[in-house]
């Protein structure tokens, strides 16, 4: 038996938010990365292959090994981790845009949304969904407008009707010009609105550079369990709150003002 190396691969959203604010970016791409790692002589015939002039095995790492993923991100991290979050003034990375001026969706992801037909059958639909979800943090509320999109894809023969016309014309209204998320500034403080619905839970963080101007920073947003429907208001706001702190907890460090329509702060009292 090969023990697991729980060796933890980054998470590409905390990737991509560390970039966010950065002057001056580097983009790396390793050639043939997993040949840079030559095989244990002591395990190279443990990676033979069959082909018609008989069996071959592997002097360098090579893909599909089980902890393969891990041994390579442990290389990495050791070999560039005096250059990691140190020193290309705006990139594509991991799927979007990032500069000093923050995060922005990907012109060619909009693109492909724009241009996509109305779908005919189940399966042009689910890869319209898979196309959105891609983009939802740049959307508000985005688990409440796709929320026909799942419905329908649960049904039998879905088809573009209904809801689905208004709501895909409502998204690519939203992705015309699609926020810039921006990086909270040490010291400063934060602000999160908090939403619910009956059949989700949202919230936003973003900061106030002046009085006037709000800035977003992240957009989170999740479909309730069947038995958090039967929740009150109080306690899906307080369940959005407590979904969104940990979704943002590494980027949620400074004071952070809640904003809800609802009276949750006598709420916790009354609870405590």
């Amino acid at each position: 038996m090969c023990p697991k190396d729980s060796f933890p691969l980054p998470r590409i959203d905390q990737i991509v938010d560390s970039t966010s604010g950065q002057g001056m970016l580097s983009f790396l791409d390793a050639f043939s990365g997993y040949h840079q790692i030559p095989m244990s002589p002591d395990d190279e015939e443990k990676t033979a292959f069959i082909t018609p002039h008989g069996l071959y095995c592997y002097k360098v790492m090579p893909f599909g090994l089980k902890n393969a993923g891990a041994t390579y991100q442990r290389l990495m991290t050791k070999i560039f981790k005096p250059l990691i979050g140190h020193s290309v003034e705006c990139g594509k990375f991991l799927g979007f845009m990032v500069s000093q001026r923050g995060i922005e969706v990907s012109p060619d992801q909009v693109k492909a949304v724009m241009e996509t037909p109305p779908p005919r059958n189940k399966k042009e639909l689910q890869r319209l969904t898979g196309k959105l979800v891609a983009l939802g943090r740049f959307i508000a509320r985005f688990t409440d407008e796709l929320r026909p999109f799942f419905l329908a894809i649960r049904k039998a023969g879905a088809r573009m009707d209904g809801q689905l016309p208004k709501r895909f014309g409502k998204i690519k209204h939203c992705l015309m010009q699609p926020p810039i998320l921006s990086s909270p500034i040490p010291k400063e403080k934060l602000y999160m609105y908090l939403a619910v619905s009956e059949w989700a839970i949202s919230a936003v963080l973003f900061r106030c550079p002046s009085p006037k101007e709000q800035k977003p920073i992240y957009y989170v947003s999740r479909a309730l369990a069947d038995v958090e429907t039967r929740y009150s208001k109080m306690e899906l706001t307080a369940l959005a709150l407590r979904s969104a702190a940990q979704k943002l907890r590494p980027i949620s460090s400074p004071p952070v003002i809640v904003l809800t329509i609802n009276p949750f702060a006598t709420f916790c009292t009354s609870q405590i």
